[in-house]
């Protein structure tokens, strides 16, 4: 095939793709039958069958049981703010956003001691098997799932201190940089990688989204002179929201 020339499925996929894009089929409509796509572009069964898998690949359709297949609705994507800059309170720059009366934000966690994978044991600097804290978080938006995060600190470092528990004791709730400068560790550094992939089944069913679909990661570790304190992992709904980074110019 000559370079820049598409394969036919790709062009179908994209004339359909605009046609969703600029509303000519609006969200809820059903999608022309593969025999349709076949009549109007000339097409065999077979390109008309991988275009819709491509439209369905890129989230822009859904497929019902014994109904067919419907442009789904793409909502704008709202903002997740991270940033450089603290509010009084010590609580975490998602907490303070979500505090706003427009987000209506909330939020449930769950703790639990486990032993650190190799992964989560080399992310931390400390062996695998040592034990360490596992928080999840479901954050909501409105009422509605709008990211998870699952956080993991080294009990060799927090144990049997007042901030063992992220979400309970004297500094429940606060940020990683103040419960850490309760119990005299400074955390003076931040790493955040950002990848995407797609979403795991149990991750879209808890977010409300299509197992499959893509999601984005923030990878995070916090370190107190040069040592990893706590690590993260964010996972965010791409179709749906988008990350905004604010840093100030030291």
């Amino acid at each position: 095939m000559p370079f820049g020339e598409q394969p036919a499925y790709l062009r179908v996929a994209g004339d359909l793709r605009q046609k969703i894009v600029d509303g000519t089929l609006a969200p809820h409509s059903r999608l022309p039958s593969q025999a349709k796509i076949r009549a109007e572009y000339g097409v065999s069964d077979t390109v008309a069958l991988e275009a819709r898998k491509v439209l369905m690949a890129e989230g822009l359709v859904e497929g019902r049981s014994g109904s067919g297949t419907y442009v789904r609705e793409h909502p704008v994507p709202r903002r997740i703010a991270r940033t450089g800059y603290r509010a009084a309170g010590g609580s975490s720059p998602f907490r303070q956003e979500q505090a706003d009366d427009q987000v209506n934000g909330t939020w449930e966690s769950h703790s639990t001691q486990e032993e650190a994978s190799p992964v989560i044991a080399a992310r931390l600097g400390v062996e695998a098997g040592d034990r360490v804290m596992r928080t999840r978080y479901l954050f909501r938006g409105d009422g509605e799932p709008s990211m998870l995060s699952t956080s993991w600190e080294p009990l060799s470092l927090t144990g049997r201190t007042p901030v063992m528990l992220p979400e309970e004791g004297p500094l429940g709730g606060q940020g990683v940089v103040e419960r850490m400068a309760a119990i005299d560790v400074i955390v003076d550094n931040v790493v955040e990688e950002v990848s995407s992939r797609p979403g795991l089944a149990e991750e879209m069913t808890a977010l409300g989204g299509v197992p499959g679909h893509a999601v984005l990661v923030i990878a995070r570790t916090y370190y107190a002179g040069g040592r990893p304190v706590e690590t993260a992992d964010v996972v965010i709904p791409a179709d749906r929201y988008r990350i905004a980074y604010h840093m100030p110019v030291r």
